[in-house]
Parts: C-alpha cells; structure tokens; sequence
C-alpha cells in the first residue's frame, strides 16, 4: 500500500474517475474504483475503502427511483440470495489466496467489458423469474464476497427482466445497496475493515460525489456511446492488466 500521503491522493483520484463513470453512463463507481485500487492494494483493502462511498452512492441512486416498494417485492428472492451467498463468500477477499483473488478480479472485469463491448442482452421471460433470481442472486454474491465487484451476473440479468428505464435505474442501486451491506458485514466478520481504512473510505464519499457530479455535466456535452465504448475498453485493459498481475507468481 502507498504512503498515506500518497494514498489520500490515490484515493482521491480513483473516486473522482470512478464518480464520474457512474455519473454518466449510472453505473461503475465500485467496478473502477476496485479495478484501479487493486492496481496499489490487496482486493479487501480495496473493498474495504469502497464500502462507504459505494453504499451512500447506491442509496441515492434507489431512493431517486419511483417506487421502492413494488421493486422490492419483485426482486427480494434475488436481494436474499446476493446477501446469503456473499456473506458466505466474503471469507475469500479476505483470505491469504491473494493471487487467486487478484486474478479473480481482474477476470470478472474483463468479463464485464466484454459483455458491454459485444453488447450482450439478456432477455429473461416472466415465468423464469422465481428460480432465476435466486440463482443470479447466489451468483452474483459469489462474485462479490470472492472480488468485491458486484455486477455479474446482476446487471445482464436486472436489463434483461424487461424493467423501464427508471426502474432498472433504481433496481441497479437495490442491488448494489444490498451487495455493499452484504460485504460489508462479511468484511467485517472476517476482521478485514481496519479503522483507519473506515476513515479513507469515509473520505472517499466526497470525491465519488464530486466525480458523480462531473458525470452528470459531461453526459449532456459528449455521445453517450462513445463514452461507453471507452469505458469498457479502458475497463478490459485494466482486468487484463490485474489478471496478469494475479496469474503472473503462477509462471
């Protein structure tokens, strides 16, 4: 880990970068934020500073939705397996399998990318949702207790249940709330969230905020698709860059 000058500054620096990620295209902050954290950190570490900035986040992004409660009814199934199985998963970020964990992560960043860039939809029938929102929900929270990123396979599944523009907006930030409890409970019982890393990433809710901010006035100024592209270029970069990192004492 960096000095803490030094840290206070790269922290800073990744929650600008990854506010502004979510303020344009409505989600990323904890895909970049873990993605560019774990360049200079262990994963849990890097979760550990994500939790704070990621829930306040998430939170508002819910709470701005239309109906929280009818979301709620609909995906609970889903919401109760993501915290099953990341709190029963967490025990894997916060373990000594660092290189695992690394190459883990940047494995589940390439994924990601690759799904944005080949524009991958999902389509998922009414009739298949009691059983496959639990599975993408057990799936899901795998993924974050192992990494601590908690988009796949929720994000493919939560666009492809045929939700309004709105309420996949405000699904994605039930279930990222959710996921960041979840890990942070889980982080928590695994003796992996230290104080001083409460504080950086208490201090991180401020540049992710002003990051969030400067998404929202660059979304009107550039194509929205352009960006996407070089998000998920630059992100397929970033996991092939960290899984080499992770493979790499393997050779």
């Amino acid at each position: 880990m960096p000095e803490p000058y030094l840290l206070i500054i790269v922290v800073g620096a990744v929650f600008v970068l990854a506010g502004l990620v979510k303020g344009v295209v409505g989600l990323g902050l904890p895909t970049v934020a873990m993605g560019l954290l774990g360049l200079v950190m262990l994963p849990a570490e890097a979760a550990a500073i994500l939790l704070l900035p990621s829930f306040v986040t998430n939170i508002w992004q819910l709470l701005a939705g239309p109906d929280v409660a009818a979301l709620v009814r609909r995906l609970w199934p889903m919401m109760t397996a993501v915290s099953a199985a990341t709190l029963a998963f967490t025990g894997l970020i916060a373990s000594g399998y660092t290189s695992i964990v690394t190459a883990g992560l940047g494995l589940v960043l390439l994924a990601y990318a690759a799904l944005g860039l080949l524009k991958l939809n999902m389509s998922v029938p009414p009739v298949a949702e009691p059983w496959a929102g639990p599975v993408v929900g057990a799936l899901t929270g795998i993924m974050t207790g192992a990494t601590g990123v908690f988009v796949i396979p929720a994000v493919p599944y939560l666009g492809g249940i045929g939700l309004g523009r709105d309420d996949l907006v405000q699904a994605l930030g039930l279930s990222f709330t959710v996921s960041t409890v979840a890990l942070g409970i889980g982080l928590w019982a695994n003796d992996a969230v230290p104080l001083h890393q409460v504080g950086m990433s208490a201090f991180a809710i401020l540049p992710a905020l002003a990051g969030m901010w400067l998404g929202g006035w660059l979304r009107g100024r550039i194509a929205a698709e352009t960006f996407r592209r070089w998000f998920f270029a630059g992100l397929a970069l970033l996991g092939a860059h960290i899984s080499w990192q992770g493979l790499a004492p393997a050779f």
